[in-house]
């Protein structure tokens, strides 16, 4: 029992571990959008149902045992092999970053395949082909403590990972301290499938309990596959508006953990009615929170977010719970429930971005899990399971078509397209301008009667706007470079002979900068000479510089931010190393930190320490003809003469006196709960 337990609670653990660090290993490599996160975890879904499938095939071989002591042996072979070339055995090194991605996940999936895709597929089999095994060897005995065992070690995994292990150890120890930990999961894991050898061991018996019908399995297939849809559109809702890193990543996922945990530990953690009136009150408050979410507390978002997704999952898992088989069919169980949780994630990634507009898949969830409750306390559903799986399929292509044709339909914008990087939209404001709009955060707006004026963040008495309009090489062949190109209201600044170069990672955003549709005309307008670079910008820097081409910018713009999501691998000491190697000696780096939610301010006051620049910040209030935006830019450089241009220095505050206890942000470690404001 001991040994039973110790491999189901070990594969557990390192399962979730490993989502959280491998996803923040290579979100920089992908432009730091919420939607690696979410391809992650549809990757991960994939192969847990992979593994589910290996166990339910392997419990039905002779000499069982043996064939997965092979596993076992591959995995650490393969582990061993990529230790010796690589930092870490599951850290890939920096020669397999992508160059350029048109369609990023297929990149996410091989190189998740490359570097833990083995070692995850063998623990996924674990935890049904350990129950099964137990349950053949103490069939006296439940399997049910050792699925409560699995779901604790999950949670406990998962939040370790920000708690203890993220914050104390870098990205390459935390590599070697999981290969470690696999380790001794495949000793004990060995063991066991010694023990289950065919020799002596376990050997398959006929089941004389009834099959599960077609229609269960579907039904089972449904619930996992709505706890599932709702997860990662919670996950994308919160990741677009806050920012993307490892914690709020996971407290989607602790939750929806603690769902299961509850539904499976026993039948009376879940009372239908009682899940039916807390979600009906917190669907009210859902609503309340959406039509306020521009002025209401980050904190109280992702509380009302999480507890509507708790309540979604522990409907779902409940009644996966009260529908749950006799043991002799257990592995079949796990698959199917496997198998709705890829499905689930294959709608978020690769079907809503090509039929929604926006991220239309929440309300979908949220949809269902209303029609789950209808069916499931409706009398004449109540105990006919091939009702209630027809009534569901019916409900499901209805919200997709309602979702599709509706809300498709009822945009008002004059563009929309939804890609990798989040929705684009274009629209008109009363027939006078056009404004792009990335989520919740306007990029940029273009009047048509006056379309060399600068607009929202960038007017002129804005932090950029005194700079490049007073700065010592205006009308110099000034060496402007940005990172985030919005509609390119910043080329309007540029004279004859200047060089504008922006560095954009979403190819939508670039196409109708560039003139697309017609809509903006910053850039074709523009005296600089203009060039736009596609992809990460920090990953184009770092191969410009190996390739000798040093920018040698005069002021370089830092403009990543989109619906107050921050790229965190743009702004930490790594990051800023290489925006000074190629910044001018007088240059200056002009970062936008206008933000809902986040005070920036401390994260650049510790960079500005570190690499011995000096640091002012230029406020502005919002313009009461709604052209210019409130905005808060901080400006920073070598030379603080510039910072003493009577322009700049009479809109500026210093930070003289001003002090932090938050760390400086590394690419291995960064804390955005400090900043909250």
């Amino acid at each position: 029992m001991l040994f039973f337990a110790l491999s189901i609670f070990l594969s557990a653990f390192l399962l979730f571990q490993i989502q959280p660090m491998i996803g923040k290993f290579i979100l920089p490599w992908f432009g730091g959008t919420p939607a690696v996160w979410s391809t992650a975890m549809l990757f991960f879904q994939v192969l847990l149902t992979g593994g589910y499938a290996y166990a339910y095939w392997l419990v039905k071989r002779p000499k069982q045992g043996w064939i997965h002591i092979a596993l076992l042996g591959m995995t650490l072979a393969l582990l061993t092999a990529l230790g010796l070339v690589w930092p870490s055995p599951i850290t890939p090194a920096a020669d397999m970053r992508p160059v350029a991605a048109n369609f990023p996940v297929l990149d996410i999936f091989l190189l998740l395949t490359i570097s833990v895709g083995l070692p995850y597929f063998v623990l996924a089999s674990n935890g049904p082909l350990m129950q099964a095994w137990f349950s053949r060897i103490f069939p006296e005995q439940s399997y049910a403590r050792l699925y409560a065992l699995s779901n604790v070690g999950s949670l406990f995994g998962l939040l370790a990972y920000p708690i203890l292990v993220e914050p104390s150890l870098t990205l390459f120890q935390q590599g070697w301290a999981w290969s470690g930990g696999l380790i001794l999961f495949a000793l004990v894991a060995g063991v066991l499938s010694y023990r289950a050898r065919n020799e002596g061991g376990v050997t398959a018996q006929v089941s004389t309990v009834e099959k599960p019908s077609g229609s269960l399995r579907i039904l089972w297939v449904i619930l996992s596959g709505t706890a599932s849809l709702f997860l990662l559109s919670v996950t994308n809702q919160v990741s677009q508006e806050v920012a993307v890193i490892p914690f709020l990543w996971i407290v989607p996922l602790a939750v929806y953990l603690l769902s299961f945990i509850f539904a499976f530990s026993d039948s009376r953690w879940y009372d239908r009615r009682v899940y039916a009136l807390l979600f009906s009150i917190t669907s009210l408050a859902m609503l309340w929170t959406l039509m306020n979410a521009s002025s209401l507390n980050v904190i109280v978002q992702i509380a009302i977010y999480n507890l509507l997704l708790f309540l979604a999952s522990m409907i779902c898992h409940g009644e996966l719970y009260r529908l749950r088989p006799h043991a002799d069919h257990l592995t079949s169980f796990y698959l199917m429930v496997s198998l709705g949780g890829a499905a689930g994630g294959i709608f978020v990634n690769l079907i809503a971005p090509f039929i929604f507009t926006g991220y239309w898949e929440f309300y979908l969830g949220w949809l269902m899990t209303m029609i789950l409750l209808v069916v499931m306390l409706w009398p004449r559903f109540m105990s006919q399971v091939r009702l209630q799986a027809r009534a569901i399929n019916l409900s499901f292509l209805a919200g997709v078509l309602l979702l599709s044709f509706g809300l498709n339909r009822y945009e008002n914008a004059l563009f929309v397209e939804r890609n990798f990087y989040g929705v684009i939209r274009v629209r008109e404001l009363d027939e006078n301008a056009n404004t792009m709009i990335h989520g919740m955060t306007v990029h940029g707006i273009q009047y048509l009667a006056d379309r060399a004026r600068p607009t929202t963040y960038y007017v002129e008495d804005s932090g950029v706007g005194l700079l490049l309009l007073n700065h010592p090489k205006r009308g110099q062949n000034l060496r402007v470079g940005v990172l985030g190109l919005g509609v390119g209201t910043l080329a309007t600044y540029a004279e004859e002979g200047d060089v504008h170069r922006y560095y954009e990672i979403n190819p939508v955003v670039i196409r109708l900068a560039e003139g697309e549709g017609g809509y903006f005309t910053f850039l074709n307008d523009s005296k600089a000479e203009i060039s736009v670079v596609a992809g990460d910008a920090r990953i184009s820097l770092e191969q410009e510089l190996a390739a000798g081409e040093n920018q040698n910018f005069d002021v370089l713009v830092l403009d990543t931010f989109s619906s107050d999501s921050i790229p965190v691998h743009l702004v930490t000491k790594e990051a800023f190393a290489l925006y000074l190697d190629h910044l001018a000696p007088d240059g200056v780096i002009a970062a936008h930190i206008s933000n809902r939610h986040l005070d920036l301010r401390p994260v650049f006051w510790q960079l500005a320490q570190e690499f011995g620049l000096e640091i002012v910040q230029v406020d502005r209030l919002a313009s009461s003809d709604g052209n210019g935006f409130l905005s808060n830019w901080v400006l920073m450089t070598r030379n603080a003469t510039l910072l003493e241009i009577p322009a700049i220095k009479s809109h500026s505050t210093s930070f003289e006196g001003y002090t932090t206890s938050i760390k400086l942000w590394t690419d291995d470690y960064s804390n955005l709960f400090q900043i909250l404001k």
